[in-house]
């Protein structure tokens, strides 16, 4: 029955996902982003082989309003003013750069360089990976700045946060603004469902990766949005049933010479979820 229902969700949200195809984005892409039930974003790792401007360009193609910044795009090491001038260009663009990441922090340097770079770029998230000996650290810069620290996820093999449990259990007793970056497809190779994970740890619950993969191992790489094993209609509806209100941003590994295609691809058919739910 629940294979039933997911293949009648992918079957309808293909269909409406079609608008949404890189053909007619054009079109639609300003009306679909008006449409988005829950705020789509891009994690500018979909794009790491190209430049800022053409990761703007792309985005704006495809219709999405929100954008998450990684150092190749907005170098970590930049001067104040190179982060202000990039941060300045995103968003005269018209785009929502709300977060940057993954930035991973090593050491007492690294904590305090992201949380200059973030201050610097007026940014309300940083996505990251503090060593677990650096929390109380990041605690106290929350604290003196409001910047959510969305810990990042990042499956089979990964000794510091394979999953949203690992990440929960290091930060349960820290400030509420520190928490998740669930990223589903990690989630789903270290064999966990993502629509329990984000259920279960909705109160910490701050950012989302959502993705697609071929299988629900180690092995599993990332596919378009619809051709994987992740059930995407069921965590859109669990996104709503807690009432999430953080960002769902595309992270798409695949194709990194050639991105936009598959990306475009997996943000229609995620909007066409939402539209078919």
């Amino acid at each position: 029955m629940s294979q039933s229902r997911r293949d009648f969700f992918k079957i309808g949200a293909m269909g409406i996902a079609a608008a949404g195809s890189l053909s007619g984005i054009a079109r639609n892409a300003k009306a679909q982003s008006k449409n988005d039930e829950l705020p789509l974003g891009i994690a500018s790792y979909t794009f790491r082989k190209f430049s800022l401007d053409e990761t703007i360009e792309m985005t704006r193609q495809m219709g999405v309003k929100n954008i998450a910044l990684k150092s190749m795009h907005m170098p970590l090491d930049a001067s104040t003013s190179e982060i202000k001038a990039a941060a300045t260009k995103v968003r005269d663009a018209g785009l929502n750069l709300y977060g940057a990441g993954v930035i991973y922090m090593k050491s007492e340097a690294d904590v305090n360089q992201a949380f200059d770079y973030a201050q610097a770029a007026e940014l309300k998230v940083i996505i990251g990976v503090p060593n677990h000996e650096l929390l109380q650290l990041v605690e106290k810069k929350v604290k003196e700045t409001d910047i959510i620290v969305a810990i990042h996820n990042h499956g089979p093999g990964d000794d510091l946060y394979p999953s949203p449990e690992s990440i929960y259990e290091k930060v349960k007793d820290l400030d509420k603004r520190i928490g998740i970056c669930m990223d589903i497809g990690h989630t789903q190779r270290i064999k966990l469902d993502p629509s329990e994970q984000a259920e279960k740890y909705r109160d910490r619950l701050h950012d989302v990766h959502i993705k697609d993969v071929s299988w629900a191992s180690a092995k599993g790489t990332t596919v378009e949005i619809g051709r994987g094993v992740i059930d995407i209609p069921e965590f859109i509806e669990t996104l709503r049933k807690i009432e999430y209100d953080g960002m769902v941003s595309l992270e798409y590994e695949k194709d990194a010479d050639n991105p936009l295609c598959g990306a475009a691809e997996s943000i229609g058919y995620t909007r066409g979820v939402m539209a078919a739910l």
